[in-house]
């Protein structure tokens, strides 16, 4: 079997691992923009009391190795010896197959760094090595003073091995794409749009100019889930070109096949395509299957898979009463990140009818790393011959009941008109011992009206897609 010199290992190590040999005034550079997830992953990675490796997860292109290399520059900064951190792609086709103690022993080889020391070894991609689990937790085990941390883009593929290999030496960490208040932070215009109004436990803001926010919303709409897009004009100009083709070449074609062994890889391919499309809207196996041609049992297969690479999350339903169904035929399915849509398809603009379901799936996503993401779900029931609906509602795992229940409108009409909002009137009004506070976005008003006993508060979505992520990521409640 021929072998790949060692020789060409290590010039690539030394590559991926400047500080090696850089100089004190090379160590202090910094990376731009971090994340809001930052300093709560920092924390964790930087724990050296439990010992633990810290799983890194989260979608393609969502900013993983930046935040990583933001880690290592953290690490030198605090002391942590250059010749004590190694970070290696396992992606990068020299590794293929190489297992973590190779890697690891080169490693000390080229560096001389105590293997019992304080060290901080990062395995970017880690989902390419089979089997990665079995490897992390040996080395877990055997350098307890060394902190292992890895990544990958499969995410909840990850998170099962993790939980089955790795339990009690694994943390799992999540990144979702940018929110909203991140996406106008890395713009330079949160501070332009956004003003404070309310410095109590739950913070409340206002938008200095809500048309310029609904422009900036609509641009999150289009390219804002991406970083490399906010900050790079060069890429904005075709998103479809440098992130559609990176999810559909990368994700669909090479990283779930590889992982699931898929074989028919264009079926999975339109079948994303048509969820894709229609984010936000509710489906039924029986629907996908029509629309997409694709066999029943093989989407149910294929969800799990798209859910396993978070670019999918499926939203259960319930009724009026916040019970969910014994058959569960119906179900919502949203893009993680509205910007998908668009790069996979075209740019929307503020009148396209897909503005509905993109601002209901913007909204949603700003939840993707709270705990509370598994009490959200859409209700729909039958009221006499009508079906009526409510698009997001929070049912309390205490009493089961609901909490909170909002409409998601891209539209100043139901201020004028809020007894339209049948479906969240009938949800509020029919339980008066367990109050449900209900709203309903609009495109630039803010208002309050009462329709049969119930008030319904009015707010503009942009801004309170805004103040969703601005708080949960500040670990205030939303």
């Amino acid at each position: 079997m021929l072998e790949i010199a060692e020789k060409d290992i290590l010039q690539s190590l030394e590559r991926d691992n400047p500080w090696w040999g850089a100089s004190d005034s090379h160590l202090n550079s910094d990376f731009p923009h971090r994340r809001a997830y930052f300093n709560g992953f920092r924390e964790l990675a930087f724990n050296w009391k439990i010992r633990r490796s810290v799983i890194l997860m989260g979608p393609r292109r969502v900013g993983k190795t930046v935040m990583l290399q933001q880690l290592v520059s953290d690490a030198i900064n605090e002391g942590v010896a250059p010749a004590a951190i190694l970070f290696a792609s396992i992606d990068t086709p020299l590794y293929s197959g190489m297992p973590l103690q190779r890697l690891l022993d080169l490693f000390q080889k080229q560096t001389g760094c105590d293997p019992y020391g304080r060290r901080l070894v990062i395995f970017d991609e880690i989902q390419y090595l089979k089997d990665w689990e079995v490897h992390l937790k040996v080395l877990t085990d055997q350098f307890p003073n060394t902190r292992f941390i890895a990544s990958g883009s499969a995410a909840a593929a990850l998170r099962l091995k993790s939980q089955e290999s790795g339990a009690g030496r694994f943390t799992d960490y999540f990144l979702p794409p940018l929110t909203f208040s991140e996406f106008l932070d890395f713009s330079g215009l949160e501070k332009k749009l956004i003003v404070e109004t309310d410095y109590g436990r739950t913070k409340r803001y206002q938008a200095k100019d809500i048309l310029a926010l609904n422009e900036a919303f609509i641009d999150y709409l289009n390219f804002g889930g991406y970083p490399e897009a906010v900050l790079n004009a060069e890429v904005r100009t075709d998103v479809q070109r440098y992130l559609g083709r990176d999810i559909v070449d990368k994700v669909l074609l090479r990283d779930l096949p590889s992982l699931y062994g898929i074989q028919d890889i264009q079926e999975l391919n339109r079948l994303f395509s048509t969820i894709a499309y229609h984010t936000g809207q509710e489906i039924s196996l029986e629907g996908l299957s029509s629309s997409s041609g694709v066999a029943k049992n093989t989407i149910t297969r294929y969800l799990e898979y798209l859910e396993a690479a978070f670019l999918i999350v499926r939203v259960t339903r319930v009724d009026d009463a916040g019970q969910t169904f014994q058959r569960m035929r119906n179900f919502k399915v949203y893009l993680t990140n509205p910007s998908m849509r668009s790069a996979l398809f075209a740019s929307v603009g503020a009148d396209d009818e897909a503005m509905g379901s993109l601002a209901e799936t913007a909204i949603f996503s700003q939840w993707f790393h709270s705990d509370e993401l598994r009490q959200l779900h859409y209700a729909r029931w039958k009221s006499g011959r009508k079906d009526l609906e409510v698009d997001l509602v929070k049912v309390d795992p205490a009493t089961l009941r609901p909490s909170w229940a909002y409409e998601i409108k891209w539209s100043d009409r139901y201020v004028e008109h809020p007894g339209e909002l049948r479906g969240l009137i009938e949800l509020a009004g029919k339980k008066p011992k367990f109050p449900v506070q209900v709203g309903a976005t609009t495109r630039t008003l803010s208002a309050e009206t009462t329709v049969d006993g119930v008030t319904i508060k009015h707010f503009p979505c942009a801004l309170h897609c805004y103040q969703i992520g601005k708080n949960l990521t500040a670990g205030r409640p939303a």
